[in-house]
């Protein structure tokens, strides 16, 4: 019987967070902590997904909450809910002209944590696909920005749902990534560079409401693009690069203005961002500022910090963190700080005095790959 292993990295996002999805920018980084799937053949019609999660600050590999998933390829596969995202990987696979008549069963572990904004959902649905791709033998298995984008569809398009696809891109890829969403599929930037100092990632031991976020954040600022239709107004770069701008914005309601803005803010933060990366640009101190300013807009303007995320940065702060921010969509889970890397012991050890669990994260360059 057909046996393989993969997995998929999840990640921290620098800057760009709520500018995907509005044809812009992100800069993101893989990190090593993984969601893994094990694949078996079945001589049956039959496919069972059972899953479970590893506590992210343990390392005695022990695993909880297992969930288990049956569907029976014979039968009409109908979604029970919009986040019944084993169907719709099946469904998204079929639609793609991918052979599944025959069963398997797949067993998988998460590293990440779930509901978190460590895009747990979506390294699933990735480490899924390139399992049931390596399974049937398909000529797209090595295929990363493929299995991306399927990922993406059977994520977000198959449901209709506001969430962009950094996080399928940012997993599959691996390494630090500049992807720019200006078309159908992002244009992908690798950045060739090792940050120097570490980064932690704390948990606010807050679950968050991730369509909720998304769609109070992206609702505004599409409204407000179709506001300014008849002015001309197209996409969101208009906001941005129109000698006209500032008029155009001042014709919004206050709600709306403060988060168009917010958003032109981050956008020229990650243009500075963007420069620093590479080796003989990089100033950490001048980094970690640019992330704090990053999270301020996020936090002021589309209200998507928490008071246990702001505790846990201040704090950080206090012992020596250069910056962070809140990661994932927010309205709680998890949040990391960049620091150099002498300092981390205290600021971890400070920030868990508080309560909240965290963890040194190394970089990833792999993004998906086979385990054996």
């Amino acid at each position: 019987m057909k046996q393989i292993e993969v997995s998929t990295p999840s990640r921290i996002c620098f800057f760009g967070e709520h500018q995907d999805y509005l044809g812009l920018e992100v800069i993101t980084q893989a990190i090593s902590i993984r969601f893994y799937a094990e694949f078996k053949e079945r001589k049956d019609n039959v496919v069972t997904v059972k899953i479970g999660s590893r506590k992210f600050n343990e390392d005695t590999g022990e695993v909880y909450n297992w969930v288990n998933h049956y569907i029976n390829l014979k039968e009409d596969i109908v979604y029970e809910n919009n986040r019944d995202y084993i169907k719709s990987i099946i469904n998204t696979l079929r639609k793609s002209g991918y052979s599944l008549n025959q069963g398997f069963d797949i067993k998988m572990v998460s590293d990440i944590p779930v509901g978190k904004g460590m895009c747990s959902s979506s390294t699933m649905i990735i480490a899924i696909i390139k399992a049931i791709l390596e399974g049937i033998e398909s000529q797209d298995k090595d295929n990363k920005e493929k299995i991306a984008y399927l990922g993406y569809i059977a994520e977000v398009e198959e449901f209709n749902e506001p969430g962009g696809m950094m996080d399928h891109y940012a997993s599959a890829l691996g390494g630090i990534l500049n992807l720019k969403f200006s078309d159908k599929h992002p244009q992908i930037n690798e950045i060739d560079f090792e940050i120097p100092g570490k980064f932690i990632l704390f948990d606010s031991l807050r679950d968050k409401d991730t369509t909720k976020v998304l769609a109070s954040a992206k609702t505004p600022i599409v409204e407000a693009i179709k506001e300014l239709e008849n002015k001309g107004v197209r996409s969101f770069k208009d906001l941005i690069y129109r000698e006209d701008r500032d008029y155009l914005i001042g014709l919004l309601s206050e709600e709306k203005r403060k988060k168009v803005i917010a958003n032109i803010r981050n956008y020229y933060i990650l243009k500075q961002g963007k420069n620093l990366l590479s080796k003989d640009r990089f100033l950490p101190e001048v980094f970690g500022n640019l992330l704090k300013a990053h999270h301020e807009n996020l936090r002021d303007a589309l209200n998507i910090s928490t008071k246990e995320i702001e505790q846990i940065l201040s704090v950080a702060y206090e012992n020596g963190a250069l910056g962070g921010k809140i990661n994932g969509s927010g309205g709680g889970g998890c949040c990391f700080v960049y620091a150099k890397e002498e300092d981390c012991q205290r600021i971890l050890k400070a920030v868990e005095d508080l309560g909240y669990v965290g963890k040194i994260l190394n970089p990833d360059s792999d993004g998906l790959r086979v385990e054996k």
